[in-house]
């Protein structure tokens, strides 16, 4: 029996291409270039596999997938777009596409594509259907993950499959590439996006106040234990958990929460009540378990309980074709937050960018384009612009003050956010005094230098009095010379 093969597109130059392509491959061909035909022809026909152009002009793709999937579960779809967006992939495969692909088409892998569906259909191996939700509008008061590369696509591929399912999730990649933000493209796609989504950065807390934020404590469980405390999978009870740098959790915190995933049971500390709850985690790392696993500081079995569903994260440099969409996102979240009228950036300032090695990925670009926006004076982006934050890692080497005003929390921002991670890292539940140490420290010296080691000057350019210069010049130790 000859396999059949539906190909919907109201584009009739794609239509005899594709008819072209595929005339000889042993398929009976179905051509339609509107919706309402290709309904009635998977009714009637029952194809194999179906090519589905997403932009339709009187019902979308997808809303055709659906109708498609509830004739014929079994129909393996694959669908067709020029517009590489991020939610028409994951809302594709969602509804039960078997596959995304992009124009223009890559005949060899759309063949490969056709076969592999056929194969599935085949075999007989149902596509789950989920229930319709509406699309929800961009909201550039947030941050969105967005990419249209070929591994990114394949990510998002992979989001709309699993994001219904209470599967564990580890999402392993390098610092700044969006580990969270994938988190919450799962979550937000997920049956559970009605219910809390709560984040945990392992790294930033010392063991003992991560036990006690994850699972919570009883009253009198240490000594600062006033009162009864509920730990976040208490409180996420029916949502999602995201946990970053998991790698950095000690052993003891690992066994109890291997037991969460387990049994979705545990005890808050000092306590002896059994607490159940309906929990699924996301976790993510930006160092390889694996060779923690090896060094005996990570468990086997946890590694392997949380890895039922694996994302690996590509950095920026892997995907330079996503950093134009990125970029234009970032103009336009940080026009709208400040107020101003840039529109976009120029060809000579897109080149720039996309030949800059990233080392801080999504984020560092993310940081740079904030930095931009604050300090432009034009309604277009140009390379001078730039010039300062692309090429010192720390900081600004020029700051207008009209522009920033009094308020320099989007300097401090700036020069915060590519090394917050390190610092949450390495001084763990020590972050507020160890960063206005440093800052207030490197204020004194500055001032020190700036007044040519006079005290009375250098008390008059802080705001200070010369009893309070005197004790930070003694307790950060600095001298006339450098500080030690």
């Amino acid at each position: 029996m000859t396999a059949k093969l539906l190909i919907l597109d109201d584009d009739h130059d794609i239509l005899l291409m594709l008819k072209t392509i595929f005339t000889g491959e042993e398929y009976e061909l179905l051509l339609e270039s509107d919706s309402e035909g290709a309904l009635k022809r998977i009714i009637a026909d029952r194809p194999n596999v179906a090519i589905m152009d997403i932009s339709l002009p009187q019902k979308s793709g997808i809303e055709v997938l659906k109708e498609a999937k509830k004739i014929d579960p079994g129909l393996a779809v694959i669908m067709a777009t020029g517009y590489k967006t991020t939610q028409n992939a994951i809302e594709a495969m969602k509804h039960g596409a078997f596959d995304y692909v992009t124009k223009p088409f890559d005949m060899s892998k759309l063949k490969g594509a056709v076969k592999k569906a056929l194969e599935c259909n085949l075999l007989s191996r149902k596509v789950r259907y989920t229930k319709e939700r509406p699309q929800a509008e961009e909201d550039l008061t947030e941050d969105l993950m967005i990419g249209s590369s070929p591994e990114m696509i394949e990510i998002w591929k992979m989001v709309g499959t699993v994001a219904d399912s209470d599967a564990t999730v580890l999402i392993q990649g390098e610092s700044g590439t969006g580990k969270e933000l994938l988190a919450r493209a799962i979550y937000n796609n997920s049956r559970r996006k009605n219910r809390p989504f709560l984040a945990v950065n392992c790294a930033a807390l010392p063991e003992a106040l991560l036990e006690s934020e994850l699972f919570g404590h009883e009253k009198g469980a240490f000594t600062d234990a006033h009162s009864r405390r509920i730990g976040k999978f208490e409180q996420c009870n029916g949502g999602t958990i995201f946990l970053d740098e998991v790698g950095e959790m000690s052993p003891a915190n690992q066994g109890k929460f291997l037991r969460v995933l387990e049994n979705q049971e545990f005890e808050r500390v000092g306590g002896n009540e059994t607490i159940k709850v309906d929990v699924r985690v996301i976790a993510a790392t930006n160092r390889s378990l694996l060779a923690s696993v090896k060094e005996k500081s990570f468990r086997m079995d946890l590694f392997y309980r949380l890895r039922v569903v694996n994302f690996f994260l590509p950095p920026l440099r892997d995907r330079v074709e996503d950093i134009p969409l990125l970029v234009d996102l970032f103009v336009k979240k940080f026009a709208k937050k400040y107020g101003k009228n840039v529109k976009g950036v120029a060809p000579d300032t897109m080149a720039l960018l996309m030949n800059h090695q990233f080392e801080g990925n999504i984020r560092e670009l993310k940081n740079v384009i904030n930095s931009a926006v604050v300090f432009c004076r034009g309604d277009i982006l140009v390379p001078g612009d730039f010039e300062s934050f692309l090429t010192a890692k720390a900081g600004f080497k020029e700051v207008d003050l009209e522009v920033v005003g009094d308020d320099y929390y989007e300097v401090f921002w700036s020069m915060l956010e590519p090394v917050f991670d390190g610092i949450c890292a390495k001084n763990k539940g020590a972050i507020y005094e160890s960063v206005n140490m440093g800052l207030e420290k490197a204020l004194i010296h500055m001032a020190m230098e700036k007044s040519n080691n006079n005290q009375v000057f250098a008390a008059k350019l802080l705001g200070i009095s010369r009893n309070t210069l005197r004790d930070r010049l003694e307790r950060y130790r600095i001298g006339v010379g450098e500080p030690s």
